[in-house]
């Protein structure tokens, strides 16, 4: 099983222009100082040095939200949510398929970007949500069971582990798909997430 262990300090910054930037080409020839900067394609195949760092940015950007939130109030957590949605998913090329942990029947599925920014901060009367990023985390595990990369799409699948700030862990199933966009960078396109199954 492969392992990526992470854990963020109370006061962790995100930078939404730094949140999935893919790196050059490995057989690219360096730029000489007077060719433009290296750009990756869009249909150049994913690394899983790149999904893990997409994933990073996400844990990141939720420990963020959170601590924003306690730190700032409800509207500054709303606007870096906001940033989060737009550096991170694709909601700008279509559909997203979103299925949040904690979301019920009409509004299970979020394919739309006001569905996102509801289910991590809530505000929104269309949707009976609380904030799933308001709830104080602090810091962040990941260990994925298995990354699959196909050319310029890749999914993984595994677990998180949320840790917030009483010390209380929540762990949830996690599989993200993701995508190139027109310039190069990450987007998640399939956000899937539950609770682990416990037998009676």
């Amino acid at each position: 099983m492969r392992k990526l262990i992470l854990k963020t300090a109370a006061a962790a910054l995100f930078l939404p222009a730094a949140t999935i930037a893919a790196p050059a080409l490995a057989n690219q020839h360096a730029a000489t100082s007077s060719e433009a900067p290296a750009r990756v394609a869009t249909y150049a195949p994913i690394t899983v040095a790149e999904v893990e760092a997409a994933q990073r940015a996400w844990g990141d950007a939720l420990v963020a939200i959170s601590t924003t939130y306690d730190r700032d109030g409800h509207a500054a957590a709303t606007r870096l949510a906001g940033q989060v949605i737009d550096s991170a998913y694709g909601y700008a090329m279509g559909p997203v398929l979103f299925k949040p942990t904690l979301a019920a029947a009409p509004n299970t599925f979020r394919t739309t970007r006001e569905g996102a920014l509801a289910y991590f901060v809530g505000g929104n009367s269309a949707f009976p949500d609380t904030g799933f990023a308001l709830k104080h985390w602090r810091s962040y595990q990941m260990t994925n069971a298995a990354i699959l990369i196909s050319g310029n799409t890749a999914i993984s699948m595994g677990n998180v582990m949320l840790t917030d700030a009483s010390g209380n862990v929540t762990t949830v199933d996690k599989t993200w798909g993701y995508v190139r966009d027109g310039e190069g960078r990450l987007r998640i396109v399939l956000h899937h997430s539950s609770l682990p199954f416990v037998a009676n």
